[in-house]
């Protein structure tokens, strides 16, 4: 059998000088050192070092809420200008008023709450959205900025219908809705009228049930996509009047609504 044969031997081990502990070395090792702590500190300057770290971008589109009236501020792109495409509170939302704009986003108070989005470029179109509801069959008054505007009815977001006259109407400056109507209504432009374009709504009958969706239509409806196994067919399970489309028979679909 094969031995290995060990021997002990005490050894000396050489203390190990740091290169930043100069003064701590030998005469004869301190120039060396000092050598290597300088190239390593040129080193240093020639190693690229991130730079300092890049602003994130800033959204294009925020919701922006003021709970109990206080002044809220949401950061947001305002290079190109701002504009309020949905309000989603009660309390008026009425610029330089409830809210406004400065360099690093949108700020609101007294109560207003909304969605913001930076200003498209010129050929894209935007809409302008007012959420307004009538609680427990209350009348309510929904403020806003009209000047001569037009006002449709973009969807209805009860069972309650809304229906021009009866449970929604346009004031000189609101929008009033009464009898559990609850909408998202668009504002036009008081000279350009509504942007053109249809709008996508969806429509849904549930337990094979006739259905409406009350929305404006003032030329058309065309179906864009069927969502259901039942069949969407034309004036048999699905139409439309101005105030509504409507669907029948378990029949679920997207409609342009123009």
């Amino acid at each position: 059998m094969a031995f290995t044969a060990y021997s002990h031997r005490p050894t000396t081990i050489r203390r190990q000088y740091l290169p930043g502990n100069v003064d701590a070395m030998p005469e004869g090792n301190r120039a060396g050192a000092t050598a290597m702590l300088g190239a390593l500190l040129a080193l240093a300057w020639l190693v690229p070092t991130p730079a300092a770290a890049a602003r994130p971008a800033l959204p294009e589109q925020v919701r922006c809420e003021s709970p109990d009236t206080r002044r809220v501020h949401c950061p947001m792109d305002t290079s190109r200008g701002v504009v309020l495409v949905r309000q989603l509170s009660q309390n008026a939302c009425i610029r330089d008023t409830d809210w406004g704009v400065d360099t690093l986003g949108v700020w609101v108070a007294r109560g207003c709450r909304a969605e913001f989005r930076a200003r498209p470029g010129a050929d894209v179109a935007t809409r302008r959205v007012v959420r307004c509801e009538s609680s427990r069959g209350r009348n309510e008054s929904c403020p806003v900025i009209l000047r001569g505007a037009p006002v449709r009815l973009l969807r209805e977001l009860a069972s309650a219908p809304c229906r021009r006259g009866e449970s929604w109407d346009v004031g000189r400056n609101e929008i009033r809705v009464s009898r559990g109507c609850k909408g998202e209504f668009e504002i036009g432009d008081a000279e350009t009228g509504f942007p053109p374009g249809a709008r996508l709504l969806e429509c849904e009958s549930r337990d094979r049930r006739r259905r409406s969706c009350g929305t404006t239509v003032e030329r058309e409806v065309v179906l864009v996509r069927q969502l259901s196994n039942s069949a969407c067919e034309k004036d048999r399970t699905w139409g439309w009047d101005a105030e509504r489309v409507w669907v029948d028979e378990g029949c679920r679909a997207e409609f342009a609504v123009d």
